[in-house]
């Protein structure tokens, strides 16, 4: 995590100062939760105090099965973040798809992969070409757009909470977006629906030895919200609090890329 984060990182709007220390205490301990916690593989990349947004590498690929698509983000400042994600994903031998196109525009925060399909946000960052730029990378599912106008990204206000449940916020913007989903899908997904926007970006992940488990905000943050996650009984619940980079629109998925790979390294 580069210090520049702290003045320079993009933010929708004004407000308090990240304080750097405690931003990378946070981080540690989620990097910590998935590499000690749950035995995952992680490779981090350096960080670049020229690119101070590049602690969100979920913007610059979007990873299903063997595939890897090299986003072109929405922000030209952040443009150049994409070259170290692609060393990192050669050297894990997935195909790899560059999005060269000058019109299109994509950030892998506004991509919502429900495991049968992909919902693209249509934001300040991605826009329709983009959407069909990942629509022709995964040629097996089907990919349906969704507009975005009160947050940064889809991903902003939901996230899959399980092998078949959305996260979602309380908002009338999230409700409206998990309305179009629905009425875009030929699947019934369950909802769960948190009151706090923020909240509702969680981190699912389905380990063999750990089964369900899912990353999710703080009690100290947004209790309200922690109280539905803790009705989720299947789950392995693991708060994580995201204080310092929700001061610049990070959430909890926009930290890492999932890759579902037997290590070779």
């Amino acid at each position: 995590m580069p210090e520049s984060l702290c003045r320079q990182a993009l933010r929708s709007s004004a407000g308090p100062e990240v304080d750097f220390a405690r931003a990378e205490r946070e981080h540690q301990l989620y990097v910590g939760v998935l590499r000690g916690k749950l035995g995952l593989q992680v490779l981090e990349l350096p960080a670049d105090e020229s690119l101070p947004d590049c602690v969100f590498v979920e913007d610059v690929a979007v990873v299903c099965e063997e595939t890897a698509l090299l986003t072109r983000p929405g922000a030209p400042s952040r443009r150049k973040e994409v070259e170290a994600m692609k060393r990192v994903l050669e050297s894990l031998n997935l195909n790899i798809v560059e999005m060269t196109d000058e019109n299109a525009t994509l950030d892998g925060g506004d991509v919502l992969f429900t495991g049968r399909e992909f919902f693209v946000g249509l934001s300040r960052r991605t826009n329709q070409r983009g959407a069909e730029i990942l629509a022709d990378t995964f040629k097996d599912y089907a990919v349906s757009t969704v507009p975005v106008h009160d947050s940064l990204h889809l991903k902003s206000f939901c996230s899959m909470a399980g092998p078949n449940l959305i996260a979602i916020g309380s908002s009338e913007a999230a409700q409206k977006a998990l309305k179009t989903m629905q009425q875009m899908s030929d699947h019934r997904y369950d909802k769960l629906t948190v009151p706090d926007d923020a909240a509702a970006n969680c981190l699912y992940l389905n380990i063999p030895s750990k089964g369900h488990v899912l990353l999710h905000r703080a009690p100290e943050e947004y209790p309200e919200s922690a109280k539905v996650f803790e009705k989720l009984k299947d789950h392995m619940l693991i708060p994580i609090a995201n204080t310092e980079l929700e001061k610049v629109d990070g959430s909890l998925t926009c930290c890492s890329v999932l890759i579902n790979k037997a290590s070779e390294l």
